[in-house]
């Protein structure tokens, strides 16, 4: 399953980690009789550069998404060729190539790839994805910085004795680890060693069996009302 939260509502998607979502390719290829399952890899994208426009993404020239990706939304996983392929971004509904860069994608992995940093110097950020069932009572839990002009920054529990991953710069991530699920919590990003909140996402439940990553975007310095700092998250996966 994937959730945005702060996603337009249109773009909620909602789907298990059996039934994930094919897209740009077939299942089998036939030969004389003979079918083939090509190799393949899962895939998802998140547009988190904050002052792009709405995007359509393409692998090579075939377009992914149904919808317009807007800021902090993104395309459910879906199934990939392996080996170098190149990713698109468009202006949507435009030939208007705003960025491409390719990337490597190996058999049977699964990886979130972002789009990240300001529209004058965008890239990829490709993380790598477990999506293994969390142990007992827990959900399980990473955590990306994507903002390119924030300090450092500690991830935690609004009240918890401790930081839950610390001093992350621009594209630092921390490994999935174990959180009680079913329960409801006030997630915070501070500016590293200090009390001082940059984001923060309220009223956060957590199901157990489920897998989240949480990416910290927006610019420390913004342009607009809809480019600031922000703490968003997504379901990678629910058993």
């Amino acid at each position: 399953m994937k959730i945005y939260k702060n996603a337009p509502k249109n773009l909620f998607a909602k789907i298990g980690a059996a039934c994930l979502i094919s897209i740009a390719l077939s299942s089998c290829l036939k030969d004389n009789n003979t079918y083939y399952n090509p190799p393949v890899a899962l895939v998802t994208v998140v547009q988190a550069s904050p002052d792009e426009p709405n995007l359509d993404f393409f692998l090579e020239s075939t377009k992914v998404n149904q919808n317009p990706i807007t800021y902090n939304s993104g395309v459910d996983y879906f199934k990939a060729y392996t080996g170098k392929r190149t990713l698109n971004f468009y202006t949507t509904g435009t030939t208007t190539k705003i960025f491409s860069d390719t990337a490597t994608f190996k058999q049977n992995y699964i990886y979130s790839v972002f789009l990240a940093n300001k529209a004058t110097s965008p890239e990829l950020v490709i993380l790598r994805d477990s999506i293994s069932q969390p142990s007992g009572n827990n959900a399980s839990i990473r955590f990306i910085n994507l903002s390119p002009d924030a300090p450092s920054v500690d991830f935690a529990v609004k009240g918890g004795s401790s930081v839950i991953t610390a001093n992350k710069a621009y594209k630092g991530f921390s490994s999935f680890a174990p959180i009680a699920g079913n329960n409801s919590y006030t997630f915070q990003v501070l500016q590293t060693g200090t009390n001082t909140v940059l984001a923060s996402l309220p009223s956060t439940t957590l199901q157990a069996g489920s897998v989240y990553t949480f990416w910290f975007t927006g610019l420390a310095t913004p342009t607009n009302t809809t480019d600031g700092l922000s703490l968003n998250i997504m379901s990678n996966a629910t058993y």
